[in-house]
């Protein structure tokens, strides 16, 4: 697991990238908010969690954040 020295702590990598895709998933939600696609979601809670859990994935992915060492 990659670790990140943050102020003499050691954190997860994947907890920071947590951490930013919060407000890229707040933008996304504003956006599609201001776009009207609420209109036709049926369960906005649950589709904002996928949109979290998509946004995550995608900076783990793009960053490399799930690569493990030998």
């Amino acid at each position: 697991m990659i670790e990140v020295n943050f102020g003499g702590m050691q954190l997860p990598w994947l907890l920071l990238l947590a951490a930013g895709a919060l407000p890229c998933a707040w933008a996304m939600r504003r956006l599609l908010a201001i776009a009207g696609a609420y209109r036709w979601i049926w369960h906005p809670a649950l589709f904002d969690l996928a949109l979290y859990a998509l946004v995550l994935s995608a900076l783990a992915c793009l960053t490399g954040a799930t690569a493990t060492s030998p």
